[in-house]
């Protein structure tokens, strides 16, 4: 009987826009040759065609925090600071969905300090891990069926530590819906 009271909020981002296709500009390349002829633009939609875009970023309430205060993951399988980005666009009477998530690397792992940057340190052990890491994946495969894991931590430095347990708990995980990508940022700097 209350739920007329309750309002629906998020922690989060939201922004929608009209984008306008132009076909009659031609490219670089198109004006680079005195011999191309001049080209009659085609499209589906007249001259113009619109595309509604819409960018939602939702965070979860599970584990917000700081950064540096609040990492890792919990004994339910949330991560610190987790977020879902939703692009959307609607064109022709269809609409697309790309869905991205991102949060802490999900494990028990923590950086203590106030300094710029402090050490990250395991706080539990690869078996105390599994269980919380299988719940994580598990929410996330099932509300998305399959997923890319993007590793970005820093695969030679003082986050190896972090990142060498990720992928110990992807292995140990063992599932076909998860393909794993390390992508060291420092490496392509």
């Amino acid at each position: 009987e209350v739920d007329f009271w309750i309002i629906p909020i998020i922690q989060g981002f939201v922004q929608i826009e009209d984008l306008v296709v132009n076909y009659n500009e031609s490219s670089d390349d198109d004006k680079s040759s005195p011999e191309t002829p001049p080209q009659e633009s085609t499209c589906v939609d007249d001259v113009h065609p619109t595309f509604l875009v819409a960018l939602i970023s939702r965070r979860s309430r599970h584990r917000a925090g700081m950064r540096y205060k609040r990492r890792g993951v919990d004994k339910n399988g949330n991560v610190a600071n987790y977020v879902e980005t939703e692009q959307l666009i609607h064109v022709h009477n269809h609409t697309l969905s790309f869905i991205q998530t991102r949060g802490s690397v999900p494990v028990f792992w923590s950086q203590v300090g106030y300094r710029y940057n402090p050490r990250p340190r395991l706080d539990k052990s690869e078996n105390e891990t599994v269980s919380c890491f299988r719940a994580h994946f598990e929410e996330q495969l099932k509300n998305y069926k399959k997923q890319v894991i993007i590793n970005l931590v820093d695969q030679t430095g003082r986050e190896k530590i972090i990142g060498d347990a990720y992928l110990k708990q992807v292995l140990l995980y063992n599932n076909a819906n998860l393909t794993y990508v390390s992508f060291d940022f420092h490496e392509h700097w």
